[in-house]
Parts: C-alpha cells; structure tokens; sequence
C-alpha cells in the first residue's frame, strides 16, 4: 500500500520528474506508482484514449532515450522480463488528463501534488535562468573593468618605467673625469695643481 497523498513528499515526485524533448515529463511507471495503479492497467486506460493524449500531453519515448533513461535511472533490464514497449512519458497537462482517465479518488488527490511538482520546477527553472542572466551581467562588468584596467595598466608601467630608469640614472655614479692620454709626469700635475 502506498503512502496517502497527503504525506507524498513533493521532493519525491520531483525527483521523478525529467527533462527530454525541452520539456518536463515523468514516465509512465512512476506516474502509475504515484497513481497507484498497474503500470500495464495505466497505459492500457490511456490507449483507450489516445486522442486526449495529444503530442504536447504525452509521446513515446526512442530507443536513443530509453537507453539514456534507462543509463541514468535503474530501469528494469529488457531481457529480463522487464519492459517489453517503450515507455510514454507525460507533461504537466498529461499527468492531470491520465489523473482524469483513471477516475479514483487516489489518482486525482495525487495528481494535485504532480501539478504543484511541475510548478515548483518551473519556478526553480525561472529563478536559475534569473540567476543566469544576473552572472552574465556581471561577466559583461567584469570585463569592461578588465579592459578599463588593463588601459589604467599599460598607463601606469609605462609611467613607472620612466620613473625607474630616472632612478636609476641617479644611482649610478657619474663616470670619473677621462685621463689624459699619454704619460703625464707627476710633476705636472702638482704644478697644474698649485696654479
């Protein structure tokens, strides 16, 4: 017996909730789950239906996805008794019309709590792409400083530069005085000296 709907965790439906196509979906066995129902009674009311199924409600999924589905998440091995069909997958409005099909009072109390699933989703997708475009923003700051930093830079080595080679002209002692060339009797020197 599955829990009442009342304590089913929202985490827990929203974990079960995936993104495939650019849309939100949950597979049909974890829908028949929450439903509590078979999941082969859950797909057989809704091929009865079908034509309350459109494309945006419900698909089917490929080989491609289920194998990446079934990579991801631990779904039952084909060869092992397992699924026999790929399985179909629901949007918000899906869930809601397949509550609807199955007509019991579980069905449509849960069904209440996938909506709010597929809102909380929704809300936490806006808020990221809120904070997404926010960090955008601040790259596109960021880099205006990065390139008004790098002028202020380049001013600035070049004008320490200019100071540096000043200081440097001023450690270094200036050059002695240049000797005379040839021999210079000492004599003379202290006679220019005395002068």
């Amino acid at each position: 017996m599955s829990l009442p709907a009342a304590l089913l965790p929202l985490e827990s439906i929203t974990q079960r909730i995936i993104s495939l196509r650019g849309q939100r979906v949950i597979v049909d066995a974890d829908l028949a789950t929450l439903y509590d129902v078979p999941t082969k009674r859950f797909n057989e009311a809704v091929k009865r239906n079908l034509a309350k199924f459109p494309d945006d409600f419900m698909f089917v999924l490929t080989e491609d996805e289920f194998a990446a589905l079934r990579s991801q998440s631990a779904t039952s091995n084909p060869g092992r008794g397992g699924r026999r069909y790929l399985p179909r997958v629901f949007t918000e409005h899906g869930a809601l019309m397949a509550a609807t099909l199955l007509n019991s009072p579980r069905a449509i109390e849960v069904s209440v709590y996938v909506v709010r699933a597929f809102v909380r989703l929704r809300e936490l997708a806006a808020t990221h792409a809120d904070l997404a475009k926010r960090l955008a923003d601040l790259e596109q700051k960021t880099e205006a400083l990065a390139i008004k930093h790098e002028g202020f830079s380049r001013n600035t080595r070049v004008q320490l530069k200019q100071v540096f080679d000043a200081l440097r002209e001023l450690m270094t002692p200036p050059e002695p005085p240049k000797r005379p060339i040839g021999f210079v009797a000492p004599e003379d020197k202290k006679a220019k000296g005395k002068r």
